[in-house]
């Protein structure tokens, strides 16, 4: 009887294990705030609850070459970890069949404090983000009915799948929420300037006066600490006129939208080049050049440019110099958020 009662024990005790793996949940995560940071305007994760295993399931897919036509082509293609997730030294991206993407690929990082994403806001959530890309004929050039089956004949995705969502089933809206997990979740938030804020480091002479020229001359417009107010301004850039790119206004329908581009963050500055939406300038001091001696009128450009912006040399290079603390090493190198290798 003792003998009986045992075996029994035995299969309900395995009979229970094996139902708790089934309907093992995924292990939340929660979005790190960096100390003295705004909260972010809306949480980008309300409706898909970030999840180790979602995240996971995001950082594979992202460098994955399985969401391009040809295989050759993964989100990290054009968003580069070494260079704060832009594309280093390209002014436009290269993609599919030989095809240039027609704008600069901006850094993905602090995308939870943004209300609107790319160069015009021309997408609202980051969950959408990824469709254009992979689907562009000069980018991924993929369709997702295809990338769905090929997702669907990997079985370790569909571990994946399973692990962060419940099921094995792999669908476009597991997809980019999936995506939107690994994206939502890269912060920068520990360069040189962030251990000063935070009392851990402290300025040279030449970086604290060129932090005395950025807060004289900059700050408006690129606010502490995430270094953009995520407005979107008219900053005297003369049309490129090959691509006629007139930047907001081809979402807005606006005439006073002509021109105006979001303004983007000047962390890690230093390893995103070229600059500006199509790329253009290749160094800083092209860039400050412009606000010095290139602006453009028109009838939309920002008001706070209309005289331009004075710098003299000594400011040009202490404003450089102060620039430089803003790159993050730690996102840069971060295994974390790199292929795994495994």
């Amino acid at each position: 009887m003792k003998t009986l009662i045992t075996i029994s024990f035995v299969i309900v005790s395995l009979l229970s294990l094996s139902l708790l793996e089934a309907i093992k949940l995924p292990t939340p995560l929660q979005l790190k705030l960096p100390k003295g940071w705004p909260k972010p305007s809306r949480n980008i994760f309300a409706n898909n609850p970030l999840t180790e295993e979602g995240f996971q399931l995001g950082r594979k897919l992202f460098y994955d070459g399985k969401l391009s036509k040809d295989g050759n082509f993964s989100c990290a293609s054009c968003h580069q970890q070494f260079a704060a997730f832009s594309t280093f030294e390209h002014d436009l991206s290269h993609g599919f069949n030989n095809g240039f993407t027609k704008r600069n690929a901006p850094g993905l990082f602090n995308i939870a404090w943004m209300k609107e994403l790319q160069w015009d806001g021309g997408v609202n959530h980051l969950e959408v983000q990824a469709l254009g890309p992979m689907t562009a004929s000069n980018e991924m050039a993929e369709n997702l009915d295809t990338i769905l089956i090929k997702l669907n004949g990997d079985t370790a995705y569909k571990r994946m799948f399973k692990a962060a969502f419940g099921t094995g089933v792999i669908n476009s809206q597991r997809l980019l929420r999936s995506l939107s997990q690994f994206v939502g979740s890269i912060v920068s938030s520990n360069a040189k300037y962030d251990k000063v804020i935070r009392k851990e480091a402290t300025f040279t002479p030449g970086e604290q006066a060129g932090y005395q020229v950025y807060r004289s001359k900059c700050s408006n417009c690129h606010v502490e600490p995430l270094f953009t107010d995520n407005s979107f301004r008219n900053n005297g850039l003369p049309i490129n006129t090959y691509f006629k790119d007139y930047g907001r206004m081809a979402i807005t329908g606006a005439a006073s939208d002509s021109l105006k581009f979001k303004v983007p963050s000047l962390r890690n500055i230093t390893v995103t080049y070229p600059y500006m939406h199509d790329g253009r300038f290749f160094t800083l001091g092209q860039v400050i050049e412009h606000y010095r001696t290139g602006i453009q009128l028109s009838s939309t450009l920002d008001t706070l440019l209309k005289n331009k912006i004075l710098f003299t040399k000594l400011e040009k290079n202490d404003l450089i110099t102060f620039l430089t603390t803003l790159t993050d090493s730690t996102l840069l190198h971060d295994k974390r958020l790199g292929p795994n290798r495994m």
